[in-house]
């Protein structure tokens, strides 16, 4: 069982950036696909962005080219930076972890990110 927690949410204007930070715990981090996903209300959950287990990163469409996904082997933790923010970027954040071999898929509980002056 792998356990999964953000940081790093909170109010920003637009125009602001923000870096998200997900611990993992509890599995072997380095195996695992992560990504950063996000809903908004009375919307479905979206991929933001994603990075494999052999650091391949890809990035939804609305994001590209504003927003960059790491990960950190040593720490455990998965990083989503995101600069130039948009007030349509506000949403909950969350945290996934993939191990397709064994149909592993883990969540974390999901960290506010409000984008308004």
């Amino acid at each position: 069982q792998v356990q999964l927690v953000e940081s790093g949410g909170g109010l920003v204007q637009p125009g602001g950036s923000l870096r998200l930070s997900c611990a993992a715990s509890g599995g072997i981090f380095s195996m695992y696909h992560m990504g950063w996903y996000r809903q908004a209300p009375g919307k479905q959950r979206e991929l933001v962005a994603a990075i494999t287990r052999y650091g391949s990163a890809g990035y939804a469409d609305s994001v590209k080219g504003r927003c960059t996904i790491s990960r950190d082997n040593a720490k455990n933790t998965v990083y989503l930076q995101m600069n130039s923010l948009k007030p349509e970027d506000t949403a909950v954040y969350y945290c996934n972890a993939r191990l397709d071999t064994l149909g592993y898929n883990y969540w974390g509980q999901g960290t506010q990110v409000t984008v308004s002056s």
